[in-house]
């Protein structure tokens, strides 16, 4: 089967996933990417910014997930302006920190942007 996700970019802008309490929206979050992790449809890129950068720092409920995405070929982006913003540079734990140019370069480049 086509991944047709290889050439994706999912964009996250908030501190989980969905519009729920803050308990159900990181559960929805570890659970997307966790499903994302063992499918066979890997993105080429997560971008992380606003309040989804928090996702990508230390204790993140998807820290493990992220990090294990990155680690299997997934660009995993967090903008430095907003980790800057909240002062979590230093705590970031998956993928790397990026800037809005990188983040606009992945979104141009992808044959199709989602947001979750």
């Amino acid at each position: 089967m086509k991944n047709n996700f290889a050439e994706t970019a999912i964009m996250v802008t908030r501190d989980g996933l969905g519009h729920a309490d803050k308990e159900l929206s990181h559960k929805l979050a570890r659970n997307y990417f966790r499903t994302l992790l063992e499918s066979e449809y890997p993105p080429k890129y997560i971008l992380f910014y606003g309040e989804g950068v928090k996702l990508t720092i230390e204790g993140s409920p998807c820290q493990a997930e992220l990090a294990a995405l990155s680690a299997s070929g997934v660009s995993v982006i967090a903008c430095r302006t907003c980790l800057d913003h909240y002062g979590l540079t230093d705590k970031v734990a998956a993928g790397e920190i990026g800037n809005m140019l990188q983040i606009i370069e992945a979104q141009a480049e992808a044959e199709k942007v989602i947001a979750v």
